[in-house]
């Protein structure tokens, strides 16, 4: 067989097995999260303490809320613990760079 010869059934074939085995994976996938999706739903329901909590925040009343709100905002700043910074900005400025050279 000469370099310039291709053998096109050949490349037809690998062509089709290549195709075939990704959407064999991706059906394969698609059963695997429903299987997933099954489990989740019999193991518990997702959505009650999202409902719980909601609930929980609706009772409240808006002066709770305040107070609520304020402790929160104060523990966050007592507890804050990032770095602290000096609020200068350093730019320097040059004649320069490699995006508009000077000649």
């Amino acid at each position: 067989m000469t370099p310039l010869q291709v053998n096109w059934s050949d490349v037809w074939a690998m062509t089709g097995i290549g195709i075939g085995i990704v959407f064999v994976i991706l059906i394969l996938l698609v059963y695997i999260l429903q299987i997933f999706s099954k489990v989740a739903n019999r193991s518990g329901n997702v959505a009650a303490p999202t409902q719980n909590a909601a609930k929980a925040v609706a009772d409240k009343s808006d002066d709770d809320l305040d107070k609520i709100a304020i402790a929160t905002a104060l523990y966050l700043y007592s507890e804050e613990s990032h770095d602290i910074e000096s609020g200068i900005l350093t730019i320097q400025h040059h004649d320069g760079n490699a995006w508009n050279p000077i000649d």
